[in-house]
Order: structure tokens, then sequence, then C-alpha cells
């Protein structure tokens, strides 16, 4: 028992097998690219809508506790009062906040500081901040700098003279602008860890998705290196003995009559592995369904039989009548493997001579039987496995009977036959109750008629040699 290992390792590094590989990384890598331009996008946007928030949240606190202070500044005999503002919370903690009063001449000037001070902002910028509040009666918004040289916020909102209803002065908060930057600092941690995760999610569930979108190119691209590994290796010996027929028959003189039966069954064996291919490449690609009818499979066993070629093998038929549902280009490729296994494997070990053959046909079902070597009811997977039956075979045919088997939800087995040998089962769907009697009435498939079937014997055939 040989494998051959060459059409394997050949696939494995074929140019198409190399380009479906190439085009799975690249939809792979698309997809991969998409998603992290999504998640890049839509992160930046989480981003930015949580810093502007951020931002949002310091200059309302800012305002808030700058307008609560210039509620609280008051005038009394045209002077400026202060006394709410050091017991208020809204000057207690930050953003801090410093007054300043309209000084004539001089400009603003700070005429009180909250307790906490938290950066050290120079009296120019905060003046500058509350003279634009001032001329424009108005909150006003600036960014300044500390005497550390780091950002600061400024918000300035005016406050009015008692008496003379002028403005007489701003209240400025200064505000941190690094404000919750440890929560952001945190979500921007989450959603690169996220997007990185998702991201390699999206390669995963990518190069998933690709390979199951291009499954169908994968199965039809093994279907066509499978045919064309079952091409060669069955066409291969024929080929080489007719070629060897007809350059022994150039050469000699007067001979050439002596290798045309060589020639002759070469060709039968071309026409017999061409069948056997194209019927196995219908059932794999699916081209077209089973064409299920009703069908006399024993006059179609008998007309198999019939053609078995000579070589002195011994053949009994034990026929019943019977009418099944299949398709009868089917079931005749799959009849012929199984007669062609026998014959080539079910010569009795150690007798000259052909094979001893009883073919039987009851109900659905074909059994061969021949006096060989037999085969372990366990061992029928291995032998319809390509390229792994003992004797020189292929195990194409086996493999083709069985495939045909279960488009006809039948089944192929195997037994010892009593007194040696094996007897190989092929089982198919039997007729349907409804069509069985238009069956048995115009059952004339494959074309056999009743009168050119004389010796009809209670359903058996007489023991016959073919080619003695």
């Amino acid at each position: 028992m040989t494998r051959t290992a060459g059409p394997g390792s050949a696939r494995r590094g074929s140019p198409a097998r190399r380009g479906l590989r190439r085009l799975q990384l690249r939809l792979t890598a698309a997809y991969t690219l998409i998603t992290l331009v999504g998640l890049s996008c839509l992160s930046w946007l989480v981003i930015r809508t949580d810093d502007r928030s951020r931002e949002a949240a310091e200059y309302d606190e800012m305002r808030r506790r700058a307008s609560v202070a210039a509620s609280l500044v008051y005038y009394e005999d045209d002077r400026i009062r202060l006394d709410g503002l050091a017991d208020d919370e809204a000057t207690a903690g930050t953003p801090q906040i410093v007054v300043l009063e309209e000084r004539p001449g001089k400009g603003p000037a700070v005429v009180f500081r909250g307790s906490v001070q938290q950066f050290d902002v120079p009296a120019t910028a905060l003046a500058r901040a509350a003279g634009s509040a001032m001329r424009t009666e108005e909150t006003v918004r600036e960014e300044a700098r500390d005497r550390t040289g780091g950002p600061v916020r400024l918000l300035a909102v005016p406050f009015w003279h008692d008496a003379t209803d002028e403005v007489a002065g701003a209240a400025v908060a200064v505000g941190d602008p690094a404000y919750g930057s440890a929560e952001h600092r945190s979500l921007v941690l989450s959603l690169v860890v996220g997007c990185a995760a998702l991201t390699a999610l999206a390669a995963l569930t990518g190069h998933v998705l690709s390979g199951r979108s291009m499954r169908p190119a994968w199965q039809a691209l093994e279907q066509q290196e499978r045919l064309l590994a079952d091409a060669a290796h069955e066409l291969r010996t024929p080929v080489a003995v007719m070629r060897g027929s007809v350059e022994m028959a150039e050469r000699g003189s007067g001979e050439s009559a002596a290798h045309l039966p060589r020639i002759r069954r070469a060709a039968d064996r071309m026409g017999h592995v061409v069948e056997n291919l194209l019927t196995r490449g219908r059932l794999e690609a699916a081209v077209e369904s089973v064409r299920a009818e009703p069908l006399r499979l024993d006059q179609l066993v008998e007309e198999v039989c019939a053609d078995l070629p000579e070589g002195g093998h011994r053949l009994e038929l034990r026929l019943e009548e019977s009418v099944v549902d299949a398709d009868a280009a089917l079931v005749r490729v799959a009849v012929r493997n199984l007669l062609d296994n026998a014959v080539r494997h079910g010569r009795t070990p150690g007798e000259p001579g052909g094979a001893e053959l009883l073919v039987t046909v009851r109900g659905p079902e074909v059994s061969v039987a021949d006096r060989g070597p037999g085969v372990e009811p366990g061992r029928l997977p291995e032998l319809m496995e390509r390229f792994r039956s003992p004797g020189g075979g292929t195990g194409i045919g086996l493999s083709l009977v069985q495939r045909v088997a279960l488009a006809h939800r039948g089944g192929l087995t195997v037994r010892a036959r009593t007194g040696g040998g094996a007897v190989f089962v092929l089982r198919l769907a039997p007729v349907r109750s409804r069509r069985r009697r238009a069956g048995r009435d115009e059952g004339r498939r494959p074309g056999r008629d009743e009168g050119r079937r004389p010796g009809r014997d209670g359903g058996r055939r007489p023991g016959r040699r073919l080619g003695a």
C-alpha cells in the first residue's frame, strides 16, 4: 500500500492557493484598517467632546463664583464694602476670587483676594481682564500666565456703584486649565486600550469572515485540483500503454494487428476514467441536481454486467425485479465501478484465471461479491480515500460509488463473504410509495424490453463465463 505525496505538496504551494491567501490577507487588512479609522475618528470626537466639557464646566464654576462675589460688593457712604466676601464659600475655594476696583487715574486695583491663592497671577493681567469687563459691561474670558509661566484662565464679571449706577470694578475668577485632567487622561487611556483591543478583535473577525466568504473559492479550487490530480493519476497508465503499443507496432512489420487489443483496452480504460472524472466533478460541483426517476434497477445492472470486459471471469447474476428512484447515469457509473473493483481485486488467492463474481439485486440494494482476499468492514473509509487503495488503484472508484450512494440518500457497506472474499453492497433510496405502481407498470429504464430478457427463473440468472 502506497501513498502519493506529490499532488498534496504541489497543491499547498500552487500559485492559485498563494493568490487566495494573499487575497484573504488583503481583505483582513482592509477590514482592520476600516475599523481602525472608524474607531480613531470616534475616539477623537469623544476626546474632543470631553475636553470641551471640562473647559465648559470650569468656566461655569468660575462664572458662578465671580457672579456671587460681584453681588456681595456694595457701597456705603461712597466707600466700597467687602465684609460679605470673606465669609462666603464662593471666595473660599477654587477657582480663586480677586476683586478689583477702578481708581481714578490709576486703573483697576486689587482690593480683595480669596483665602486660597492657587496661582500667583501678575496684577497687570488681572487689571487687563477687569478693565475689559468694565468697558464692555459684560462677562469677559481671557487666557493668561502666572508668574511661573504656567497657563491660567481668567473670567471677569463687572459690578456697579450703588449711588451712581456706574461700573465701579470687577470680580475676577482665576481657573486652572488642568481641571479634570486626571479623568481626561484616564478616558484617553481607556479609549486607546479599547481601540487596540477592538482593532485586534476586528482583525481576527475579519480574517474569519474573509475566510468564510472565500470558502466557495477554496472549495472550487480544491475540486479543480482534485480533478486534475485524479485525471493525471488515472490517465497516465492507459496513455503509456497506448503509446508503447503504437511504438511497437511502428517498429514491427505485419504485426500491427496484435497490438490492437491492448490499444482498445487502454482506450476503454481511458473512457471509463473520463466518465468517472466527469461524474465526480458533477457531484462535487453540484452543477445540477440528481435527476431521480423510477428506474428498473435489475435491468440496469444486467446491462452493465453484459458490458463487463473479457478476461475469463465467472459471473453469476441473481436479479429480482426492483424499482427505485434514481439517476440512471449515476447508478450505472457506480455499478460499473463496483464490478471493476471486484474484477481487479476479486481473484481467488493462489488460483489462476479470472475473478469469481456474484451480482445480486434485491430491493434497492445491489451487492457485488467476489472471492478475493476480503476486506475488513472497518477499512472501508480507508479504501474510499483517494490514493490509498491497495493493488495499484487510486480509491477513486469506491469513493465515487460512495458519493453516488449519498446523493441517492443511501450508502455503501462491505462485509465478509462466506467461504472467502468480500461483498460490497450499494444501497439506494427505495421508490416512493405513490409512484411504486407507476414504476412497476412503466419500468422500462434504462431502455431494455421484457422480451429481450429470456431465461427468467424466479429472478435468478444462471452462472456464466465471460471471455473464457
